[in-house]
């Protein structure tokens, strides 16, 4: 699986860190879902398209 979240991330100055305390992950989770090695939970999927003002389908390419 493929994701745009470093992408959309990036754009809002955001460090992986930031977006892992907004969502309330680790860091390294946030690691492998940009990599593509995690897939979220939906709940995780929504929250970081919230955190990132775009749509679930905008972040994950399937």
């Amino acid at each position: 699986m493929n994701t745009k979240i470093k992408e959309y991330r990036q754009k809002l100055g955001l460090t992986q860190d930031q977006l892992a305390k907004l969502v309330d992950v680790r860091r390294e989770t946030i690691v492998f879902l940009e990599q593509g090695k995690y897939n979220p939970s939906l709940k995780l999927a929504h929250d970081v398209a919230q955190v990132l003002k775009v749509k679930i389908d905008d972040l994950f390419i399937f």
